[in-house]
């Protein structure tokens, strides 16, 4: 249970909280008995709170009647300065890969073990695409995922490596071998991906960084990298050597 707050002296804001809090990883979408058991409140206290949540956009209520997290909390959680700086420089950037490309980019960063997709410029060829702003997906099977990961400290590192789901028949699984591309993506400053999310799409992804640290990765999708792996690549640097420019500047 996310924690109980049913106590009298519980303000209106706390149950409204714990309201919100009652999501997690493992639970995204909750019916209102579910919300009101995990936030220990009463049903009828849920109702009403959970009702105002909606009208101000904190939650949504979707067509089987479970409660999701609403679009205005992740555009509020956008405001906060590193998210919000670095959506903002990056944008600009991510236009001209689009425009260059024609395929779909990617901005995104480590939210704990997996990859949170701040923003995201979609092509329009017709290649499997997963991943939508706010979504979080897992390291191993994404390029910006494995960028992420290759820069990440140990302990994620060896987190990640002890449990690699498959995803399609190429996700790799053998920690070993994904050992030796975080290295190689390190030591080449990419890394890459071969229909490890989804059938059909690959993916190539560069580190961003601020102050020589890596806070984000650059990536795009498209459908072969055989021939335009060395010109995507050259591509992603450029634009992410002006974003980390841009966030130094910043300060």
């Amino acid at each position: 249970m996310a924690g109980n707050i049913s106590n009298p002296g519980a303000t209106v804001t706390s149950r409204a909280l714990g309201l919100v809090g009652a999501f997690d990883e493992e639970h995204r979408r909750l019916t209102l008995t579910q919300l009101a058991a995990r936030s220990g409140l009463p049903l009828p206290t849920a109702h009403r709170l959970v009702g105002e949540l909606v009208a101000w956009g904190a939650l949504a209520r979707t067509t089987s009647g479970h409660y999701v997290i609403g679009r205005r909390l992740w555009d509020i959680g956008l405001l906060a300065p590193l998210q919000a700086g670095l959506v903002e420089v990056a944008s600009p950037y991510l236009n001209d890969l689009y425009g260059a490309t024609l395929a779909t980019v990617h901005l995104a960063v480590r939210d704990g073990q997996e990859v949170l997709y701040l923003d995201r410029q979609r092509g329009h060829a017709s290649v499997p695409i997963v991943s939508t702003v706010g979504s979080r997906l897992p390291m191993h099977a994404t390029g910006v995922g494995k960028v992420l990961l290759a820069f990440a400290p140990a302990e994620i590192q060896q987190a990640v490596l002890a449990d690699l789901p498959r995803i399609t028949a190429y996700t790799i699984t053998r920690p070993g071998i994904l050992q030796r591309q975080l290295a190689a993506a390190r030591r080449d400053d990419y890394a890459t991906t071969s229909e490890e999310m989804s059938l059909g799409a690959c993916s190539v992804a560069v580190p961003v960084r601020r102050g020589g640290a890596v806070v984000a990765s650059l990536g795009i999708v498209v459908a072969s990298l055989k021939r335009d792996k060395a010109r995507l690549v050259a591509a992603l640097q450029v634009a992410a050597r002006g974003i980390s420019r841009s966030l130094d500047a910043a300060g």
